[in-house]
């Protein structure tokens, strides 16, 4: 039988323990809660791709007496409801706020958001972290005085063949194109070494489409998603389109935060608005049409998920401390409210591990 298990990252600066681990029922889209372990402010998540292991930054700005951050390692244990520390490390930068880990298993790439740059760090057999491989600086700024007033990474991705890393940095509008030297466990700026949006959009997030031709970017201060047509060959990334994820008649603040792209469709979730906006996927081109704007049920969707088997989408309304569940229309993207939520102070990210008796099957969003 297959089981499936949801971490939740979350801020711990208002009481919450660290990380909580919850059931999912794919039936009825239910979160019922079955353990946690304490960590501070384990805002995001990636789990290792043998599914043994968990990765979280620690989202502070001195670890150890460094002004930086940290990732801590966790073992998975036998019946995934129980996480074990490894150890930790500097990200060498402060706010820590995302990481991925690389097909092979090998690597994890943090952004550092505070700092504005970028680290990586090689993994052991034993899931342990070793310290930084290498680790890479940003420079510049862009048009908003308080929000773009230097770099601020906000998110590092690996592409679907593992040769390429995008980080998308707020602060410069632009996202920075990396070759991933496994061997030397280097970042190595690509020609193209970036790509740009509108000045003042602040990229956040970013997402492949599951065929790798295209990739999507949410802009949390223009609070749009960006197309681009995705070279494997090259790295380079094309613009195609730019589409809002607020309706036309709001005027209030409102901030983009997470984005998911399944085969057929893409969700942001906008925080303020408090809403998940629904794309449809243009199969030929890669572009989109809205077909939604659906509230969360809270406040503040920082993160979404998308579950394994593809049936719900889950929102995680950090300043409600909530995460609601939704039931997905395979046909048009979208969503029904299941009924079911569950309390989480604080809650930041969720990562989904699929099982079968011992053996890990899946993870994702």
């Amino acid at each position: 039988m297959s089981d499936i298990l949801a971490y939740i990252g979350t801020y711990t600066r208002e009481g919450g323990k660290g990380i909580y681990i919850h059931r999912y029922d794919a039936d009825t889209g239910a979160l019922t809660p079955v353990g946690s372990v304490e960590s501070e402010n384990p805002s995001f998540l990636a789990i290792h791709p043998s599914g043994r292991f968990l990765y979280a930054v620690n989202e502070v700005g001195e670890y150890k007496g460094e002004q930086a951050g940290a990732i801590s390692a966790f073992a998975i244990g036998a019946d995934a409801t129980e996480l074990t520390l490894i150890n930790q490390q500097s990200t060498k930068g402060t706010g820590p706020c995302h990481v991925s880990i690389d097909a092979t298993g090998r690597y994890a790439v943090v952004a550092n958001y505070g700092g504005g740059s970028t680290c990586l760090l090689p993994i052991a057999d034993t899931g342990a972290l070793g310290e930084a491989s290498d680790f890479v600086q940003h420079e510049g700024s862009s048009v908003n005085p308080q929000r773009q007033q230097g770099p601020h990474a906000h998110s590092a991705n690996i592409s679907p063949d593992n040769k390429y890393v995008y980080v998308a940095d707020l602060g410069l509008d632009k996202v920075l194109i990396y070759q991933l030297d496994l061997d030397q466990g280097k970042l190595i700026a690509n020609d193209p070494p970036s790509v740009s949006v509108a000045p003042g959009q602040g990229p956040r997030h970013f997402a492949f489409h599951p065929d790798g031709q295209c990739a999507y970017l949410i802009n949390e201060i223009g609070n749009t998603v960006a197309v681009y047509a995705h070279d494997a060959g090259t790295g380079a990334l094309t613009p195609r389109q730019s589409i809002s994820t607020l309706p036309d008649e709001f005027s209030g603040t409102s901030h983009t935060a997470d984005i998911h792209v399944s085969a057929d469709f893409v969700y942001g979730s906008n925080r303020g608005h408090d809403s998940v906006a629904i794309f449809a996927i243009d199969k030929s081109t890669g572009t989109l049409t809205l077909v939604d704007i659906h509230p969360t049920g809270g406040q503040t969707p920082r993160n979404i998920a998308l579950s394994p088997d593809g049936n719900h989408l889950i929102a995680e309304n950090q300043a409600s401390g909530t995460i609601v569940s939704f039931a997905i229309d395979h046909q048009t993207g979208k969503l029904t409210a299941t009924g079911h939520a569950v309390d989480v102070p604080m809650p930041v990210c969720l990562k989904f591990l699929q099982r079968c008796g011992d053996s890990r099957l899946k993870h994702g969003s």
